[in-house]
């Protein structure tokens, strides 16, 4: 269980009651080499074409190419063979039973789902780069008629192939759904025709969706969708399976919800999950793994001001030894370095047991740190 508590008094927090100077004098190092890195910056974009001309080498060119060369190599190596999902086949999208009637939908980056019920089709989120697949996926299962399309939440990389269906489907949303789509026009998207505040049941045929919202975590209104019969549920934009979440916690609206939802999802009876993101499935025990990093990263950035010991009176006094009056440099770099020392300890258990770990931890350090520090 995740406990949230607020870090005592990180602003004033010294190591063991002394001022730990180690960390003083990395920052004031880091300062200055921003500082004159700043400066040597300007001279070095302006003589930069000059050099580039008096050397007589296409430089442009050679980013190019090694960018191309780039793109055009797989490297299965840089992330477990674990986190990787099924291989795309031609026509650009991969579908698949996953029990008694319910399928999902990928196209290697984003994951849908669909239900049949023997009365029509239910589809949760209409992802773009799906698009007009959503279709002819559905086809190769079915000929019942699509009745009813769920928006997970309002993000548009999730339902914007939702202009796609036939008027005549009835769209299911959170109210906070419905209320951001609507101020948006988000392309011309459908309002949705029935919306919720807390619960809501879907029973269509032989199928039944449960449909919850607990409060804001990666944003407002984004909701679980829980297949109880055959065990599946869905949160968008939360956890991955066999991957680190998204930049910065996936932009999460409420940090303190976000970490809760691991707890929340693990109270479902389910077999089988949904992230909404990257090519696979995922289990129960995948969800724990998820919340042992995020817990890690929790713990790791209380340990990490604790070390760095620094009060707000000490990155003042950095200030004036630097010779800056910039303060809100001086502050970035704290709170850079603080993350980075989060960063660290994490990646020694976690940089080879889930994938993009070595690319946002320490995104999610700096969020995490700005948590323990605000709220």
């Amino acid at each position: 269980m995740f406990e949230l508590k607020t870090l005592r008094d990180p602003a004033t927090a010294t190591l063991h009651g002394k001022h730990n100077h180690q960390p003083y004098q990395k920052l004031k190092v880091v300062i200055t080499k921003i500082l004159a890195a700043f400066v040597i910056g300007f001279y070095f974009i302006g003589a930069q074409a000059d050099e580039d001309y008096v050397s007589g080498i296409n430089t442009t060119k050679n980013r190019e190419s090694l960018v191309t060369k780039l793109k055009n190599k797989l490297y299965p190596e840089d992330i477990p063979l674990s986190a990787q999902g099924p291989a795309i086949p031609a026509k650009g999208y991969f579908v698949e039973e996953i029990k008694d009637g319910v399928y999902w939908i990928t196209e290697g980056g984003y994951q849908m789902m669909f239900l049949t019920t023997g009365q029509g089709v239910i589809v949760v989120d209409a992802p773009p780069t799906i698009g007009s697949n959503i279709f002819a996926a559905i086809a190769e299962v079915t000929n019942e008629p699509i009745t009813h399309l769920i928006y997970s939440h309002s993000h548009r990389d999730h339902i914007g192939s939702a202009r796609l269906f036939p008027s005549t489907v009835q769209i299911i949303a959170h109210e906070d759904t419905y209320a951001q789509v609507k101020r948006a026009a988000i392309e011309s998207l459908p309002l949705p025709t029935i919306t919720f505040s807390d619960r809501y049941i879907l029973s269509v045929g032989n199928k039944v969706v449960e449909l919850a919202y607990y409060g804001p975590h990666h944003e407002l209104g984004n909701i679980y969708i829980y297949v109880p019969r055959q065990k599946v549920l869905m949160l968008v934009d939360v956890i991955m399976p066999g991957w680190v979440p998204f930049k910065n916690l996936d932009w999460a609206q409420e940090v303190t919800g976000f970490l809760q939802a691991h707890d929340r999802v693990l109270s479902y009876d389910f077999d089988t999950f949904i992230g909404g993101h990257v090519g696979r499935l995922g289990t129960r025990k995948e969800i724990e793994t998820a919340r042992d990093y995020i817990s890690d990263v929790l713990a790791n950035s209380a340990k990490a001001f604790k070390a760095i010991g620094l009060s707000v009176s000490d990155l003042y006094v950095v200030a004036r030894e630097v010779g800056t009056k910039n303060v809100w440099r001086v502050f970035d770099a704290y709170l850079d370095v603080v993350a980075q020392d989060c960063t660290e300890r994490t990646l020694r258990q976690w940089r080879y047991r889930l994938a993009g770990a070595d690319v946002f931890t320490e995104d999610h350090c700096w969020v995490v740190g700005q948590y323990l520090r605000l709220d």
